[in-house]
């Protein structure tokens, strides 16, 4: 009887340890944005040669492994929002063709890239009718 207790204990301490792993697994790949219109995940590094449009950022993101980064766009005017949402500091912004572009730290956001000798891991870029929200930067148009 003692060993067949001590075998059923040792199966459900390895089922609590790979319930655990596979739950960090799935925190890990977690979004880092909430859906929007548009979701897209950058596989390459820091670059957009490689964007994956995605309707499921978290089974996308860990089937893909390690991302570079991504990017969500949302309808209307959500700057503030996810300033503050994300706790960012406002590193500098810059205005061009009717687009607001916002370059943000964030503690909660993983490394960034450099920028004008600041670290930058978040990117929010806001035109008249949509806002579009990046980490580390939004690649591509917006």
């Amino acid at each position: 009887m003692g060993a067949f207790v001590q075998f059923v204990k040792t199966m459900c301490i390895t089922l609590l340890a790979a319930a655990c792993g596979v739950f960090s697994l799935i925190l890990a790949h977690s979004p880092v944005f909430g859906m929007g219109k548009s979701y897209e995940l950058y596989l390459a590094p820091a670059s957009s040669l490689s964007p994956l449009p995605t309707r499921d950022p978290l089974s996308d993101k860990l089937l893909a492994g390690k991302t570079a980064g991504e990017s969500v766009r949302y309808d209307g005017q959500r700057a503030e929002e996810l300033m503050t949402h994300f706790n960012a500091k406002l590193l500098f912004k810059e205005e061009a063709c009717g687009v607001v572009n916002y370059y943000l730290y964030s503690p909660m956001l993983g490394k960034g890239v450099e920028l004008y000798g600041k670290e930058v891991n978040l990117h929010i870029a806001v035109s008249e009718n949509e806002t579009a929200a990046g980490t580390p930067l939004i690649f591509g148009g917006y």
